[in-house]
């Protein structure tokens, strides 16, 4: 875990001996929305999501990958959860406690620094979404969400892979499925994507950086 790269083996097997390891199943919730707890997991392996979940329809606020952590919040101020968690596919948890979350941190600077550094990151990608969704209508926003989704290949091609769903697009940028497809099929014949199988390929991610700057 990239939070405890600074420890030496000796420490790092002492807190995995206070730690306790789960399965989750693709599909099946790790935290509920609102719910009391305070644990904090930490993922070995897999892929979840965090969401919100509002009058049926669901708001995708961010990833949370091989090496990352979740449920920080309730572990530093005690309050329910502020989002659900849910597996993408099969996922290995360690689920440590608030109490052990909090003597770590107390007992190694390092560690504390990069919680800190990982709360602010995550403020400042709260308040970049919560411009775009002031100022941009959804044709920028997608394209906003592309680049953010977007990797380069060893090939040199920019591309969005394995390709989100159109429904999980729209659950990214607060619209409709079908407003995405709209958008999708226009960038496409316009040249500046281009899809297949495997991959959602940015053929001239520039066109899409200068979408997301135009003037409304």
């Amino acid at each position: 875990m990239p939070l405890f790269a600074s420890l030496g083996p000796d420490e790092v097997r002492a807190i995995d001996t206070r730690c306790i390891w789960r399965k989750v199943g693709a599909g099946e919730w790790v935290i509920d929305y609102q719910s009391d707890g305070t644990d904090v997991f930490f993922v070995h392996s897999g892929h979840a999501r965090v969401v919100i979940v509002t009058s049926g329809r669901e708001v995708i606020l961010r990833d949370i990958h091989e090496g990352e952590y979740f449920g920080e919040f309730s572990a530093i101020d005690g309050e329910p959860r502020s989002a659900a968690i849910r597996a993408i596919v099969d996922t290995v948890v360690a689920r440590m406690s608030a109490a052990v979350f909090w003597e770590t941190i107390r007992r190694h600077p390092d560690v504390c620094a990069k919680v800190l550094k990982r709360l602010v990151a995550g403020i400042r990608a709260l308040n970049d979404r919560t411009n775009e969704h002031a100022n941009l209508d959804v044709r920028r926003r997608l394209c906003s969400e592309l680049l953010r989704l977007s990797r380069t290949t060893t090939d040199g091609r920019v591309v969005v892979s394995p390709p989100p769903t159109h429904a999980e697009l729209a659950a990214r940028i607060s619209t409709h499925r079908e407003a995405v497809t709209k958008f999708l099929n226009a960038l496409e014949r316009d040249g500046a994507i281009a899809r297949t199988h495997g991959a959602i390929v940015l053929a001239d991610a520039e066109r899409l950086r200068r979408i997301v700057a135009e003037e409304r």
